[in-house]
């Protein structure tokens, strides 16, 4: 076995050894998203995630609305909008703004049957009823490999960069990761289902870290 694969097939053990937080939570994410090709190479993608966890109950509903361009075979850049209601058990809190600009790069990098991707996206963050604009980096790289079938199996890691200070985005530069593992199975040809594990590490100045415990569930639709 080529040693890509032998790294991605041992990602389950690498994420389990991650050190022990000050707090955890086990969550639920659940993600719904469609996306629309229109002429001249743009499309259309509206997605929404659920999420909630042991600690706060229901607490996020995210929609984004993005258009995209495919630049070339490999390259697709991305703008629009993200609403971002906050609550707490269910209860309604606040909410968020987005504005967001992503470009994303597909197999920029192939051995064997791994296939790397990634990509770069920039926020700009409101919130209603706080002071300040926030702007937050979050660059992603992935990596998958076909599993028996057509199903496919992809780890990824994502970074959360905030490049100001705000009265709601308070910790300077690296904010958090989410290291992922899951499974990819298409349900029909326009159609995918996928589910795995997503750890949510939060770096804590001047305390031990935070981890969150994700379950992960997703379906997907490309018409």
């Amino acid at each position: 076995m080529r040693p890509a694969a032998r790294l991605l097939l041992a990602a389950p053990a690498l994420i389990a050894a991650m050190p022990a937080a000050a707090s955890e939570d086990t969550q639920y994410w659940q993600t719904l998203s469609l996306t629309v090709a229109l002429p001249d190479s743009f499309k259309v993608q509206d997605e929404m995630v659920f999420r909630s966890g042991d600690a706060r109950g229901f607490y996020e509903l995210e929609n984004s609305l993005l258009v995209g361009k495919k630049v070339n075979k490999k390259v697709t850049v991305w703008t629009g909008y993200v609403f971002n209601p906050l609550y707490n058990h269910g209860t309604f809190v606040r909410r968020e703004h987005r504005l967001r600009q992503q470009v994303n790069i597909d197999s920029f990098a192939v051995i064997g049957k791994v296939k790397f991707s990634g990509r770069v996206r920039l926020e700009t963050r409101w919130r209603e009823g706080l002071a300040g604009t926030g702007w937050r980096l979050r660059p992603q790289v992935k990596a998958s490999m076909p599993l028996t079938g057509k199903a496919t199996v992809t780890i990824a890691n994502e970074s959360f960069i905030n490049l100001n200070n705000t009265s709601f985005q308070t910790t300077d530069g690296f904010d958090r990761t989410r290291t992922s593992l899951s499974v990819g199975v298409p349900l029909s040809k326009k159609i995918s289902l996928d589910f795995g594990y997503l750890n949510q590490h939060f770096f804590v100045p001047n305390a031990a870290d935070n981890n969150d415990h994700v379950l992960t569930l997703g379906l997907s639709a490309s018409i």
